[in-house]
Parts: structure tokens; C-alpha cells; sequence
């Protein structure tokens, strides 16, 4: 079973993606030269990724007191990423870039996603080096940004703190001034930094010439102490060997050390490291041996304005938030395919049929007729469907969030500035609804392949293990559903939650024409209201405690209101394309709506009963209760 059709059906007749062709910024390109780009993805995908996925799961990296060792497969694979210009590929042409749209681009990782999470990409790369040409100097875009764009150098976020997590406003990793001369750096303001990063993906690894940290610290106030809370962090440039003007290594090595590899769950094939920063393994020479003494502190280099430096990461943590969507959703898309091929192949039991003590004994099952496969089952099939209808969904949720970039980045500045706000009130989603139903994909495709499934035999289990990350990865569903309902629903005056319904609402109206639509048109009208009223009555009092009491039922429930929405507006797309519902395909959409609209939909009633009563059961149980 191939990705391929999906792809092309959500890129060309959903999304209409061929139109951006008419903007300047994307008018070299045509429908032609965007399957090329798919068609080498999927090429690679199939054959420098796929095939080793349980092979970088079984040999982790390791360190050998000197180097983290990974497969060869991975440096094959990465240099086979890197040679096909995916890297800067929405970039500018001046910078080595493709000028692809976004859209695109996100179909065509799609491909790498399902082949092996594991062996990795460039996310992280590709969005280290997108923050510094948003918010980087010149010199640092040419030099930096460059050379992670080509493939020569990779990239990396350094947030958590092992005493800190998720809590940014608790880092202590420090940032002082390299001397009376740090700010006439060409590479910008010069720092040592000193402390400590935890859960570092890529921190550690051989797969490129250098690898470019972006760090936030805490500059210490005039008393040299660190400012609370967020407010005092800024966002440094730490290369792991340092570079000079020229973009040339200088053969030092900055001081910055490999403390441990986390062992993990799944995604083995990806280096997870705890970092330390000016711990003085590797000293640097500087002014009088630098602020922290015999030449220790990493040389960093300031990015934006000092204290701006969580604003600035930002950028690179909501493009990480759709790339762990993505994710998860090919990973439980790779999970379905596993089981669908798996159900049609197993044969066993035997149909029911007849009555219940009808002549063919009890169940209306005849043990004298053969086996039967197993996606001949009613129940197998709800599980399928199951998988289908979360997996393709967010796969048209990821995607329409990709199309929004592009709307953000070319479009007219009234529905850029839309797609924006859109943007903002659907990233929580986007990263969190992926992370939690895609896995139960992955958990249901384990079902199907029964006992077999909980070996390593076949590939489902790893998929599971390797998903289960997501729902931590780049905000943890709570962080997630508090964002949304304690930012994102309020910000500019509810300005993007309006701006969302009425979205829905032309969906609505839409489909409301149409005979097969209408019932699933008027319950997604309902769906609507209810989730309205919900977030009305949550903060009715004022008090964020009482709203943010039930933050992840809410997110659950409006996840869910806006996948139905997906989901009618793509079956739409369907009858529109296949009025006839002649195709397997057209078929298969509608009856993952359907599927939706019966099974999914309904949930959110009871999500939604213990938001507007600011039910307060879990915020008040005592401690000691547990």
C-alpha cells in the first residue's frame, strides 16, 4: 500500500496547491516539478531509510570514550537527505535554496517520517537554521545558516535543564561577556556560557563537520545575579568546534562536552544527550583566560537582543511542534499499513452468520468451513478504520497547517495575517492531537496483529515505541492544553478562535448541500456551539486555576471538533472530485468521516461536561489522598 495517492490527493485536490504556482515567489515551479520532489523523497525514503529502521533500533549510538558511534546506514542515510537539497529546500534560491512551499515540503518529509522516525532528518537542523535567518545578522545567516542549509554542519535546541524540564523561567545556565571587547565580535556579541542542557536531540555525533547549538542562558544584572523568570533569557550560537568569520573551522574545539546518552524508549537511531556547557574539558583561550576562569565557558554568540531569547526560540519550537505532528502521524500511518497488510494476509476464525442457534451451532459459526481472513471481521474492521480515520486525518491536519505557512509567508497581508493567527490557535492541535490518536493507531495496529504484535517479529511494537515519545516531545499535552486554552483561545480578543469558526462554518455551509453531508454538517454545527459554551464557561469566573483545572479534556474536545471539521471538508473535496463515489479511494475517505462522525464526535460531550463545570476533582485531592 502506498502513501503516494493520499499525498496527492490532499496536496493537489484538497489543499489546490498547483495555485501558488500564480505567486512570484513560487512561479518557476509546477505541478511537474513538485512530483519530482516527492518522487526523490519517496525514493530515498524506500531505499536509504525504510530498510533499516529496525536495524538503528537494535544498534544504538554509543560512545567509545571519544565519539558516538551510529550505523553506517544513518550516515548513508543523512548524506543522502542532505545531497537532495531538502535541507534549505523553502529557502531562498541565493541561499542554495529550492523556493518549494512549505506544503510541499511537509508531504515530501512525510515520506522519511514513516520509512524510520528513528534514523532522523533535518528538522532540527532546518529549523535552527530558519530561526537565524529570521532573527540572526547577516554574517551569522551566511556563515551558520549556510552551512546547516548544505549539509555540512547540523543543528540542535538546547532548552530543558536536568533541575528545570518543561519550566524555562527555572534555567541557570549563565552567559557573561568574553571581555571588554566581546560586543565587536564579527560573529556577534562573544559570551562563555557555563551550565548544563538535558534531552538534547543530535547534541553528540559524527554525521557532520560541526554541529550548531542554540542555547538559551541568563545573562546575569548589573549585581550579577540571573533575572527570574523568562524575561532574562537570551539565545546564544554555540558551535561545538569553532569557526571564524570565513565560515572555516579553526581545528579548536569550543567547550562543550558530552556528559551521558539518554536510553530511550524509542526513537533509538536518534543521539539523546545531557550536555555541559564550560565545564572546562575543552578550554578556549580568551581575555585573561575568560570570565569563568583558566580558560573554561563556552563560546557562544549572541542571537537578537539580550533577554529576547525565548521570543526568538519560539520560531524554531512552533516549526518543531508540526514537525513532531508529522511525526506522529506517519508513524501511526506506518502502523496502519503494517496492520491492513497483516489483515489481509491472516486467516482465522470463521464468519458469523445466520442465527444464534441456527444450524451452524452457536454464533451462526460453521467450524466445518475454511478460515477466513481476518480483515473480514466487523471488529478488525473498526480497528482499521479506526486507524484510518485518525491517521489520514491528521495527515490533513498537519498538511492544511503547512498550507497556512505559505498563506502566512506569500499571501496578501489581510489573509496572511489570518493564516498566522490560524496558525497560532492551531499549533497546540496540530502537535497534540497527532501525538495522542496516532498513537492509539499504533496501539490498535499491535491489536490487530494479536499476540504477534507484541514481538519484535514484526514492526508494529517498535512503531508504538517510537510514538510514544510525541506526546512529551516539544511541549507535553498539558503544556499543550494549557497554552491553548490559557493563550491561544483568548489572544487578540478571541480574534483566532472566531477567526476559526467561521472556517468551520463555511465548511459547514458547504457540505450542507450535499445529501450525504448534511447530517455530519449539522452535528459538527453542534459540535461547534458545544465548544463555544465550554470555553465561555471555563473562564466565567476569571480565575485561570479554575479554567486551566481541565485544560486537557478541553483540548481533547476541540482537537476532536477540529479533525471533524478536516474530515468533512476533505470527504467534500472527495464527492466533488468522485461525485459517484466510484473509486476505493472516495469510497475509503467517506467512510473514515462517517466513522468520525459516529465513534469520535460523540466523545466530546463528556470532555467538555467537566470543563464547563470547572470540575475541580483532580486540582483538589490532597496530596496525601494519593
Amino acid at each position: 500500500m502506498s502513501l503516494r495517492p493520499t499525498i496527492d490527493f490532499l496536496l493537489y485536490q484538497w489543499l489546490g496547491v498547483e495555485s501558488l504556482n500564480q505567486r512570484t515567489r513560487f512561479a518557476e515551479h509546477s505541478r511537474e516539478t513538485f512530483d519530482a520532489v516527492l518522487d526523490t523523497c519517496e525514493r530515498i525514503a524506500r531505499d536509504k531509510y525504510a530498510p533499516f529502521n529496525r536495524l538503528v533500533d537494535t544498534q544504538e549510538p554509543h560512545f567509545d570514550g571519544e565519539k558516538v558511534i551510529l550505523p553506517q546506514a544513518t550516515h548513508d542515510a543523512h548524506k543522502a537527505y542532505a545531497e537532495s537539497g531538502m535541507l534549505s529546500a523553502a529557502q531562498d534560491y541565493e541561499m542554495g535554496g529550492m523556493q518549494l512551499p512549505y506544503s510541499v515540503e511537509a508531504s515530501a518529509n512525510a515520506f522519511f517520517a514513516m520509512a524510520s522516525v528513528s534514523i532522523g532528518s533535518g528538522m532540527l537542523t532546518t529549523g535552527n537554521a530558519n530561526l537565524l535567518m529570521v532573527h540572526g545578522t547577516p554574517l551569522q545567516r551566511e556563515v551558520f545558516a549556510k552551512n546547516e542549509f548544505a549539509g555540512r554542519w547540523s543543528g540542535t535546541m538546547c532548552l530543558s535543564e536536568p533541575q528545570a524540564g518543561s519550566s524555562l523561567s527555572d534555567v541557570v545556565t549563565r552567559a557573561v561577556p568574553d571581555g571588554p571587547h566581546a560586543e565587536s565580535d564579527p560573529l556577534g556579541p562573544r559570551y562563555r556560557l557555563k551550565g548544563n542542557k538535558m534531552w538534547i536531540s543530535s547534541g553528540e555525533h559524527e554525521l557532520t563537520e560541526n554541529i550548531i547549538h542554540l542555547v538559551l542562558a541568563k545573562i546575569p544584572g548589573p549585581d550579577g545575579k540571573l533575572i527570574a523568570g523568562t524575561r532574562g533569557i537570551s539565545l546564544f550560537i554555540v558551535p561545538k568546534k569553532l569557526v571564524n568569520p570565513q565560515g572555516e573551522l579553526t581545528g579548536e574545539r569550543n567547550d562543550v562536552a558530552l556528559a551521558g546518552l539518554n536510553h530511550k524508549l524509542g526513537w533509538r537511531g536518534t543521539t539523546n544527550t545531557l550536555l555541559n556547557f564550560g565545564e572546562g574539558k575543552y578550554p578556549v583561550a580568551g581575555v585573561d583566560g575568560g570570565p569563568f576562569g583558566n580558560g573554561a565557558g563556552a563560546v557562544g554568540y549572541l542571537v537578537g537582543k539580550p533577554h529576547e531569547g525565548l521570543r526568538c526560540m519560539f520560531h524554531m519550537m512552533n516549526e518543531a511542534r508540526i514537525g513532531v505532528g508529522i511525526a506522529a502521524t506517519m508513524l501511526g500511518m506506518a502502523g496502519y499499513h503494517a496492520a491492513l497488510d497483516y489483515a489481509k494476509n491472516r486467516p482465522q476464525g470463521r464468519p458469523v452468520r445466520g442465527s444464534r442457534a441456527g444450524a451452524a451451532g452457536a454464533g451462526g459459526k460453521d467450524a466445518s468451513q475454511p478460515q477466513v481472513r481476518i480483515i473480514e471481521h466487523a471488529d478488525v474492521k473498526r480497528m482499521l478504520l479506526a486507524q484510518k480515520a485518525y491517521c489520514e486525518g491528521a495527515l490533513a491536519l498537519e498538511l492544511y497547517c503547512a498550507r497556512l505557512v505559505d498563506e502566512q509567508h506569500t499571501a496578501e497581508p489581510q489573509a496572511a495575517d489570518d493564516a498566522r493567527l490560524l496558525l497560532e490557535v492551531l499549533t497546540p492541535i496540530a502537535k497534540s492531537w497527532p501525538s495522542e490518536w496516532c498513537l492509539e493507531a499504533n496501539s490498535l495496529a499491535i491489536q490487530v496483529h494479536g499476540g504477534y504484535g507484541y514481538t519484535r517479529d514484526f514492526p508494529v511494537e517498535q512503531y508504538w515505541r517510537d510514538n510514544r515519545l510525541n506526546m512529551i516531545h516539544e511541549g507535553t499535552h498539558g503544556i499543550q492544553a494549557m497554552d491553548l486554552l490559557g493563550r491561544k483561545v483568548l489572544m487578540e480578543d478571541g480574534r483566532g478562535l472566531a477567526l476559526l469558526g467561521h472556517r468551520v462554518q463555511t465548511t459547514i455551509a458547504s457540505a450542507g448541500a450535499s445529501p450525504v453531508l448534511l447530517p455530519y454538517a449539522q452535528q459538527l454545527g453542534r459540535a461547534l456551539q458545544q465548544v463555544a459554551t465550554a470555553t465561555q464557561a471555563a473562564w466565567s469566573t476569571g480565575q485561570p486555576s479554575d479554567a486551566l483545572a481541565n485544560a486537557v479534556p478541553y483540548m481533547q474536545a476541540f482537537g476532536h471538533t477540529v479533525l471533524a471539521w478536516i474530515w468533512l471538508d476533505v470527504a467534500g473535496a472527495a464527492l466533488l472530485a468522485d461525485p459517484q463515489q466510484a473509486s476505493a479511494a472516495t469510497v475509503g475517505r467517506l467512510a473514515a468521516a462517517r466513522y468520525f462522525f459516529h465513534y469520535e464526535l460523540p466523545k466530546i460531550a463528556a470532555w467538555l461536561q467537566t470543563v464547563e463545570s470547572r470540575d475541580r476533582t483532580c486540582a483538589d485531592l490532597a496530596e496525601d489522598a494519593f
